[in-house]
This record gives C-alpha cells, sequence and structure tokens, in this order.
C-alpha cells in the first residue's frame, strides 16, 4: 500500500475543452486511445477490440466531477494500448455527455449499450448513476462507478440484491461522514452547524451520519436545495450560535458561495466537508483568499515524494491535458486500469466472463489506494482529510482508516 506517503492533494483546473460531437444530448465522442482521434462508436467485429464506454458529466452543474474523470480515462486507454493493448486487441473508448441530469444518463447508458460497448465507466454523482443502473442491469453490461459514494447504491432497492453487473470503487457516505466527524472530534470542536444540500441524498445522507458520530454538540442544523445563491439568513444564524465549526454536506456549486459569503460576513472558524468540495471550482466561487481553515475528505493526495507510478500519472495527466489531476481523476485511473486488467484476466469480452472478473478483484494495486471487491461489489478506501489554506492544499493530511 503507498496511501501512507501521500501528503498533498492537487486540485485541479477544469479543462474547457469538451471534445463532443454533433449537437443533440445522444451524441458522443468516440476516442480510439491509440491514436487519439474521434470517430462513431462501433461494436467489435469478432472481438477484435475491446470497447469501453465512459458516462460522464461533461457540460451542466457537475461537469468539474465528470471531465476529469473522463480525462483519466482517456490517458488510461491510451497507456494500455501504447503497452499492446489487452492481449493484443485495441481498447477502443466512447464518451457520452449525460449533462448532469438523470434522464440523459439513462439515455446514454442505453446508447453505450447499443453501440456494443463491453463494460460502462461513470457516472461521477449517485442520482445519475441510479438512473443508469437498470438499464446496465437488464443489458447484463458491466457497469463502474469510481465515485458514487451513497449508502447502498450498490443494492437494487426493488428487489432487495445487490445489482449484480454494478461496482463501485469509492468509500461509502457512512465511512465519509463519520470521517468527517472524527475529525472534527479529533480537533476537539464542541458546537457544529450543520448546512446541508437537502435536495440530493448525498446531502441528507453525510448529515445523518454526521449528526450520529459528532460528540459535540449540534446548535445550527440549516438546509438548503441545489442552485441556491443566498446564503446570508443561514449564516446569520451561525453567526449568532457561534459554533467551532461548520459542516457543509453537499457539492462544490453552493459550498463555494457560501464559504464565501460566511468569510464576508467575518465567520472565521473551521469549515469542514465531504468529498464534494475537492476541487478548483470551489476555489474559484469562494476566492482563494476564503479558502482558509478549510477542510474536505479526499480519495487521494499527491506530493513530490509520492512513488514513482503517482508520479508518472501526474506527469502524464499534465501533459496531455495541461492541467494537474485531482482526485477525482485518479480514482477514475484506477477504475479504467482495473477493469482493462479484469477483461484480460477473463481472457474474453464477453459480459458475464468481465462482471466475473471484476467481482473476483482482489489487491489491485491503484495509485490512491488498492481495490479488493466485498460480496456487496464495495471496496475499503481510506478518507484523506485535506487542510486549504488561502486555496491551497497543504502538507497537513489526516488519514482516517476504515474499520476492517
Amino acid at each position: 500500500m503507498k496511501k501512507n506517503n501521500f501528503k498533498k492533494l492537487i486540485t485541479a483546473a477544469l479543462s474547457t475543452v469538451f471534445l463532443i460531437a454533433g449537437c443533440s444530448s445522444a451524441t458522443t465522442t468516440a476516442t480510439s486511445a491509440a491514436n487519439d482521434s474521434s470517430s462513431s462508436s462501433t461494436s467489435s467485429e469478432a472481438s477484435d477490440t475491446v470497447n469501453i464506454g465512459g458516462l460522464w458529466e461533461l457540460t451542466g452543474a457537475t461537469a468539474a466531477y465528470g471531465v476529469v474523470q473522463d480525462n483519466a480515462v482517456q490517458l488510461a486507454i491510451e497507456e494500455r494500448n501504447a503497452a499492446g493493448g489487452i492481449d493484443g486487441k485495441e481498447v477502443v473508448y466512447s464518451s457520452y455527455d449525460n449533462q448532469g441530469a438523470p434522464e440523459e444518463a439513462a439515455a446514454g447508458m442505453s446508447y453505450l449499450i447499443d453501440e456494443g460497448n463491453d463494460v460502462v465507466l461513470g457516472p461521477a454523482t449517485a442520482a445519475l448513476t441510479f438512473a443508469a443502473q437498470p438499464i446496465a442491469e437488464k443489458a447484463e453490461v458491466p457497469f463502474v462507478s469510481a465515485t458514487t459514494t451513497v449508502d447502498n447504491a450498490t443494492i437494487n432497492t426493488e428487489t432487495g440484491s445487490v445489482w449484480e453487473y454494478f461496482f463501485r470503487t469509492s468509500f461509502q457516505i457512512s465511512f465519509q461522514g463519520s470521517a468527517i466527524a472524527e475529525f472534527a472530534n479529533q480537533q476537539g470542536y464542541q458546537t457544529a452547524a450543520v448546512l446541508k444540500d437537502n435536495s440530493t441524498d448525498y446531502g441528507q445522507n453525510l448529515t445523518d451520519i454526521f449528526v450520529e458520530s459528532f460528540d459535540g454538540e449540534v446548535v445550527v442544523d440549516e438546509s438548503y436545495i441545489s442552485g441556491d445563491t443566498d446564503f446570508s439568513s443561514v449564516l446569520t444564524n451561525v453567526k449568532a450560535q457561534n459554533p467551532d465549526v461548520i459542516f457543509i454536506a453537499g457539492y462544490y456549486q453552493e459550498a463555494g458561495p457560501i464559504i464565501k459569503q460566511a468569510r464576508e460576513m467575518g465567520i472565521d472558524i473551521a469549515i469542514v466537508g465531504p468529498n464534494g468540495l475537492g476541487n478548483q471550482n470551489i476555489i474559484d466561487l469562494a476566492g482563494a483568499e476564503n479558502m482558509t481553515n478549510v477542510y474536505y475528505v479526499a480519495h487521494f493526495v499527491y506530493t513530490e515524494d509520492s512513488p514513482q507510478e503517482v508520479q508518472d500519472f501526474y506527469n502524464a495527466y499534465v501533459e496531455k491535458f495541461g492541467t494537474e489531476p485531482d482526485m477525482f481523476s485518479a480514482v477514475a485511473y484506477d477504475a479504467a486500469n482495473m477493469v482493462m486488467d479484469a477483461v484480460d484476466a477473463a481472457d474474453s469480452t464477453d459480459s458475464t466472463a468481465i462482471k466475473d472478473a471484476i467481482a473476483a478483484t482482489k489487491d489491485f494495486q491503484g495509485i490512491a489506494y488498492d481495490i479488493t471487491f466485498d460480496a456487496e461489489h464495495n471496496v475499503s478506501a481510506p478518507a484523506y482529510i485535506q487542510e486549504v489554506v488561502n486555496g491551497e492544499p497543504t502538507d497537513n493530511v489526516t488519514i482516517i482508516e476504515p474499520e476492517n
């Protein structure tokens, strides 16, 4: 394991070049990583290729999560093809822009399946994953998300059984929420204000776990919904109660303005949040000068002292895309390589064989953490609590290990 060597998360600027063909939401960019060209995706003929689909938020409110993961998958596939592919077969990658909308995620999954993809990676967020799961399951196409964290995401709520063809390589919200609370407990915070996105399972579930695990008292419990921009009344209540820490349970789109407005109101207490706060966009929204005494959960951290394979990934990503990789790109890179190893182990593009090989994955050595699936298609992964000062990650990282 390499995780104890990591000390600094490099957050990345969002790439501004989106490779999107056509003009409707039902179009894709199909990339053969061997020559990095764009063309229409086609089914493999006599299994001469391995076809991998990407179902990502390339535009829309959560594009900061999707674009970097799409980039990382492209890089992983390009590297695999340069090394000879999988059993000599070229890996062909097709990405579909789900626009951050569940209906587009469902349409995109159908499209990628119809185009003959052997396995699909993505999306970045839970609601889109849920929209695509039944379609992948019915078609018996393996489906892997690197960042869906909502508890029980691998369970079909209608049947109560595990989705046979769906896997996720990230930790669960229950662990993430408890890790944030454990960090708050370690810091000695006695009182907390909770600001949660009440329009998402992500925000609601994180809040429930944090409140249950926090040793102190929650003196403010306020809600907002995705798209809100004015948090003055909520923050006025926070300032009046003067808690030790603010916990923001949501994504960067609202967390950025919350932090900015809090600091402008003179609220300079610690602010903690989940992995949804870990990207360059929140710094752009909040202002670097306001991003001090802020902590968030990271899947991956990087330093110049990181192992060579981590540095190789970092350098290759920067060279190809002109931006630094973030934690979302790192875990997507691992997921793509894990999937390609599984296809290699299956020695087949048969969907059942690939699914079984993914399920059998044990101690896959990723650049973020090792991957081993349990019976419910989940993994056990550490949480890194990353400090930010003046918009920059610091060397101050607290590692919270999962209980095994």
